[in-house]
């Protein structure tokens, strides 16, 4: 399996239509050379710090490939489709990216007028 990061935000995300930020692009997440975690979100940057977590956690799914009772056949006790489920590991999450500072606004170097 994968293994994913985790990451922790303080405060809210919110976009500027008021709409759901959830599933969509929120912005660029990036390393520098000494490997400090970079976020940039809009017109804003946040610098965070990698933790190794207590105990690691996994990213799970359902399986939805369960096998369908075909006509004249029975299932046995064991194969209850209903009492039954397969879940596959889709990740394992050891590390989590947490950004506790307030973002600073990127600015342009603007020459100054003479």
């Amino acid at each position: 399996p994968a293994e994913w990061f985790m990451i922790e935000m303080q405060g809210n995300l919110e976009s500027r239509s008021k709409e759901h930020v959830e599933g969509k692009f929120i912005g660029d997440l990036h390393f520098n050379k000494q490997g400090v975690p970079v976020m940039i979100i809009g017109h804003h940057i946040l610098y965070g710090k990698e933790i190794e977590l207590d105990q690691p956690v996994l990213a799970i799914s359902k399986d939805s490939n369960l096998p369908e009772k075909r006509d004249g056949e029975e299932l046995m006790d064991l194969d209850n489709v209903e009492n039954s489920g397969k879940y596959n590991v889709n990740a394992i999450i050891r590390k989590k990216l947490v950004f506790k500072s307030r973002p600073k606004p990127i600015i342009a170097n603007v020459p100054k007028k003479v």
